[in-house]
């Protein structure tokens, strides 16, 4: 697993908050930032709601053309077209509803992520504590965004359902169907503007409950400074102000939510008993008949659902979506920003590459900016020396320096923002190949560059497989070619890389090795390694006697 922070601001991923972006442009980006899962869910959700709203037709077909003709060879048609229908709509719901699970899941993910990624490594360096309103939104605010993201599978499969149900009504009687298909839309349009004093409202419920979780999750944090100030008294005044103006808000809240359904309810009631009332009067005029009347009854009970559902359902999850996204945008434009002043533009030159240098028992090994050196040793100093470099402060023989300042006396953000190290032991998390390589990556240029040197391109032409639970969908090899394009993908001013081919074939050892150079190329790089591919392909060996003193070694 690559344990360290980038050498350089990471990309925020496919939800980075450029400026300027609305809370609904980025809503929209989380929701169509995982087609592959959500358009396959869409149309298998599309079949089940139509399938469902096609049962009394079916079953109105079944009366006129069987029952009442008394024609057994068409009841026995109907009553399996009947069974097979029942059977492809449950299959498509099940299918539908664990994909809709596992998209939700995926975004959940993917948002927590770049919300780790911008809060710990904010653009400009500028690292700063994160306060403890960031727990609500990596929680609530993730959950409901994420959540945001079923917008693109149930409204659109019950819209198709209510356009299935309009076409049937037209075909059963004319006067129905353009009933249907007029007024259903009007009736979406009402809840929708019934709706918008909720999704104001919604966002600044949001804010107040986590500015109080924040206040709590920071008092916590930092009870023993109160304690030792004997502020008890006044930080649990404090928490209980923010408390209570919480619950006056989530009581507001709860009342215009009432208010909402209660209305939506109304405007959906009266469509509908229009509707129903319809097709009554034209069964008694006898402009419909027993098989049409209990068609269009039943899709007149089948439309009921499903604008009940786009009221009491879509239109709040899309309410407390568009608010939990502009929070989001908030803390991303926050880390964005971090703490840089007006000498952003100096900041942002690349620094000069520092000099790494490694004290070893049997081998001072030095590292010039912008070489490639490899070290030869046998396993027990090799993890020495990577452990070491991992972890300076961890103490040892081993001393690490950088342009002659020990590194343990370095911060953990300043050691690590200037040297990368990717471990020997691959370990990847759940999720796509392109997740394990953005997270904590450059731009998609450099990942595709890394992809290619780490010789991933051959099962990694598309970057959004699923790896699995730690990687287990990948081989050995697989797995350790990706934690490799990793490290190449974040470009750092100092990179080691520690025995980065052992899994791999001979052939695609040689291929890592030729495209190594390239793309390190203007970076130092320290390759630790026994692999004599490997150290072909660098400008010096330094070998690393056992049992040797500090000091001594050849290289070459």
């Amino acid at each position: 697993m690559l344990l360290h922070a980038p050498a350089q601001p990471p990309e925020a991923g496919p939800f980075e908050a450029a400026a300027g972006i609305t809370p609904g442009r980025f809503l929209l980006r989380v929701i169509l930032s995982v087609k592959r899962v959500t358009v396959p869910a869409m149309l298998l959700a599309i079949v089940w709601q139509v399938g469902e709203s096609a049962v009394p037709v079916v079953m109105g077909v079944a009366i006129d053309r069987a029952l009442a003709t008394g024609d057994t060879a068409q009841l026995v048609l109907w009553l399996g077209v009947l069974v097979a229908l029942y059977i492809v709509l449950t299959v498509a719901a099940k299918l539908a509803n664990r994909l809709t699970a596992y998209a939700v899941q995926l975004l959940q993910h993917r948002l927590r992520s770049t919300l780790s990624t911008g809060v710990l490594h904010p653009a400009g360096g500028a690292a700063r504590a994160p306060d403890g309103s960031v727990v609500s939104v990596m929680t609530s605010d993730v959950a409901r965004l994420a959540n945001a993201g079923i917008l693109v599978i149930l409204p659109i499969s019950r819209i198709a359902a209510i356009g299935f149900i309009a076409v049937s009504l037209l075909a059963t009687h004319w006067l129905l169907g353009l009933v249907v298909l007029v007024g259903a839309p009007v009736a979406v349009w009402s809840m929708g503007v019934l709706s918008r004093r909720l999704s104001q409202d919604t966002r600044e419920y949001q804010g107040l409950l986590a500015s109080t979780v924040g206040r709590a999750t920071d008092l916590v944090a930092g009870y023993r400074v109160v304690k030792g100030l004997r502020a008890e008294a006044e930080a649990t005044r404090r928490y209980r102000e923010a408390s209570q103006e919480t619950l006056v808000g989530a009581k507001r809240n709860a009342g215009l939510l009432g208010r909402f359904l209660v209305g939506s309810g109304a405007v959906t009631g009266a469509f509908v008993a229009a509707v129903m009332g319809l097709a009554g009067w034209f069964a008694v005029d006898g402009q419909l008949s027993v098989g049409g009347l209990i068609a269009a009854v039943g899709l007149t009970q089948a439309l009921l659902p499903q604008i009940q559902s786009i009221a009491n359902a879509s239109i709040p999850n899309l309410a407390g979506g568009l608010a939990s996204s502009a929070r989001v945008i908030d803390v991303l434009r926050g880390a964005d920003s971090g703490n840089r002043g007006p000498d952003d533009a100096a900041c942002d030159e690349v620094a000069p590459l520092p000099v790494l240098e490694v004290f070893a028992p049997g081998a001072t090994i030095r590292v010039e900016p912008g070489e490639l050196v490899a070290v030869r040793a046998d396993d027990r100093t090799a993890a020495r020396i990577a452990a070491t470099l991992l972890d300076p402060r961890a103490g040892g023989e081993v001393e690490v320096r950088l342009d002659g300042r020990a590194a343990r006396e370095l911060t953990a953000d300043e050691y690590r923002s200037r040297v990368t190290v990717a471990p020997h032991r691959a370990t990847l998390f759940s999720g796509t190949i392109r997740d394990n390589l953005t997270v904590r990556g450059g731009g998609p240029e450099r990942v595709e560059a890394a992809v290619r040197a780490a010789a991933c391109d051959d099962f990694a032409a598309d970057l959004d497989v699923p790896v699995g639970e730690g990687g287990n969908r990948l081989s050995g090899g697989q797995r350790q070619r990706v934690a490799l394009a990793r490290a190449l993908a974040s470009d750092a001013p100092v990179l080691v890389l520690h025995d980065p081919t052992t899994a791999v074939d001979s052939v695609t050892e040689h291929a890592i090795a030729g495209r190594l150079r390239g793309v390190r190329a203007g970076r130092s790089t320290l390759l630790i390694a026994s692999s004599p591919v490997l150290l072909g392909c660098c400008d010096r060996v330094v070998d690393v006697l056992a049992d040797a003193p500090v000091g001594e070694g050849a290289a070459r």
